[in-house]
């Protein structure tokens, strides 16, 4: 019998301010790349408090979800792992410099979005969709996300 597919589900935030985006510099498969601040969400944690979660854990900043943008699917061309993103528009409450990074991450960087856009070492295309559907105002109410108990 064949095994059941499982696809990854993952978080990730679009937070803005003063027209840069907050992203995150990290190592991936020994390479240097950028991403927003994501994740995997946790067994018995909320899909947004994932999303606050990660991002503290990989910028150090306190965020406010605010909308969801979409949801992404990526399958990884190295390992052939399918992501499932719930991406979201978040709101940078408060920067927290002492907290500690996951491994792996090098820091947060604030980029333009032209930075994006001609960035050669984005980790995966759902990088730039994300903050471009953002741009293009793709918001949805965070209550089109229902979990039950």
């Amino acid at each position: 019998m064949p095994s059941r597919w499982t696809p990854h589900a993952t978080v990730a935030t679009v937070v803005e301010q003063d027209q840069r985006f907050l992203m995150i510099e990290e190592i991936c498969a020994g390479e240097t790349v950028i991403n927003q601040p994501a994740g995997h969400i946790e067994q018995g944690e909320t899909i947004i408090n994932a999303a606050i979660r990660e991002t503290l854990e990989e910028s150090g900043w306190q965020v406010t979800p605010t909308a969801l943008i979409g949801l992404y699917t990526y399958t990884a061309p190295t390992n052939g792992v399918t992501y499932h993103r719930y991406c979201f528009s978040a709101s940078a409450d408060q920067y927290l410099p002492d907290s500690p990074l996951d491994d792996g991450i090098l820091g947060p960087r604030w980029m333009t979005i032209e930075e994006l856009r001609n960035c050669p070492n984005l980790r995966s295309s759902m990088v730039l969709s994300c903050v471009e559907d953002y741009l293009a105002g793709k918001l949805f109410p965070l209550n089109a996300i229902v979990e039950h108990p």
